[in-house]
């Protein structure tokens, strides 16, 4: 495992989510071999990811693990899960492109390290709010009750920030900092349509929190009865520092 990506989940997740990753890697390491290596040789997605898919039917038919990797309890949930990491952090690999990556000297700074300044940021945010919805819940819809054990749910097509449940279902919460645009609507909208499917048909709706959203995502969200758009707003509190 590259020894940056630790640090690179820091700034996306919290702590325990963090470890949970870093574990998840290790494993996944354990029985294919360096990721890194694949991702040089170009056997990532064949070799790695391809072999962690298992899907509805093949569970359905009572199909074997088809993966390298040894556990216990449902084929599909494990599978799920080990493959949304392998793509997190093949994601991670793109983003560093350890292939050709150097060190960064001070006199030769690196072209784009305002852009990534400002992706650290916005994930920074993202996480913030993460930790502060979790502990207020109700804060968003009374109804509301976390199911995730704390950390994000590892579906299909990616992770989900937060799964909670009301009276009536499944929810998914989505959480963006500033503007969210018809990208975030796909995302949701996917990530409810594999819980969904994962878990036989119970009714699942979606919460999409932003700061705001643009005039496609209000479009679509208009003709999905089953998707709520919420906005945040950030409320400073001021206390005297002790000397």
């Amino acid at each position: 495992m590259h020894p940056d990506f630790p640090e690179w989940l820091s700034r996306r997740y919290q702590e325990n989510t963090k470890n949970s990753r870093v574990s998840n890697v290790n494993k996944i390491e354990e029985y294919y071999g360096d990721l890194d290596e694949h991702f040089i040789r170009g056997t990532y997605q064949q070799e790695v990811i391809k072999t962690l898919e298992y899907s509805t039917k093949d569970e359905q038919a009572n199909k074997p693990n088809p993966s390298k990797i040894l556990f216990n309890g449902n084929i599909r949930s494990n599978l799920n899960m080990y493959k949304g990491v392998a793509r997190l952090y093949y994601s991670f690999l793109k983003e560093r492109n350890i292939q050709g990556a150097s060190p960064v000297s001070p006199e030769n700074s690196d072209p784009t390290q305002s852009t990534e300044e400002v992706i650290t940021q916005r994930f920074g945010i993202e996480r913030d709010m993460n930790i502060a919805l979790r502990r207020n819940i109700l804060s968003l819809d009374q109804n509301l009750t976390i199911i995730d054990g704390g950390s994000e749910r590892a579906v299909d097509s990616g992770f989900i920030d937060i799964t909670c449940q009301d009276r009536n279902g499944l929810v998914v919460v989505e959480l963006k900092a500033g503007k969210a645009d018809s990208r975030a609507i796909g995302q949701i909208l996917g990530y409810m349509g594999d819980l969904q499917e994962e878990e036989n048909e119970k009714k699942v709706r979606g919460i999409l929190v932003a700061h705001e959203f643009d005039k496609r995502a209000k479009a679509a969200a208009r003709v999905v009865p089953t998707l709520t758009l919420k906005k945040y707003s950030i409320e400073f509190k001021f206390m005297d520092e002790e000397l």
